[in-house]
């Protein structure tokens, strides 16, 4: 089932491609075919910084136990260091603020 629903979100970090460490500036998530994962269908993420070509990019196919089960342990992380740092880890330099509401109830 291919939902053809993409989510593009902005976001500021690093990832490795075979040329090494770059930076990161946007994320797509969509729910698809896979082209590597062996399943029929994956939850797939694309991090990637357009300003610096198709080479900077890491996708990820992930069957949807596993991105949910990681998509908790992220939640639970980030609300961890909130808590240990008093401080909204949430808002990042870029201005992300969490606001999107997610819910994680199980399928």
């Amino acid at each position: 089932m291919c939902t053809y629903e993409t989510e593009h979100v902005p976001i500021s970090g690093s990832g490795k491609g075979p040329s090494g460490w770059f930076s990161l500036s946007a994320a797509t998530v969509y729910f698809d075919h896979p082209v590597h994962a062996p399943a029929e269908h994956t939850l797939n993420v694309d991090f990637l910084n357009p300003e610096q070509g198709p080479s900077a990019r890491v996708a990820v196919e992930l069957d949807p136990a596993s991105a949910l089960a990681l998509a908790r342990a992220i939640l639970a992380a980030v609300e961890t260091a909130e808590a240990f740092t008093g401080t909204a880890a949430h808002q990042g330099p870029r201005g992300l603020s969490g606001e999107a509401q997610v819910s994680l109830s199980g399928a």
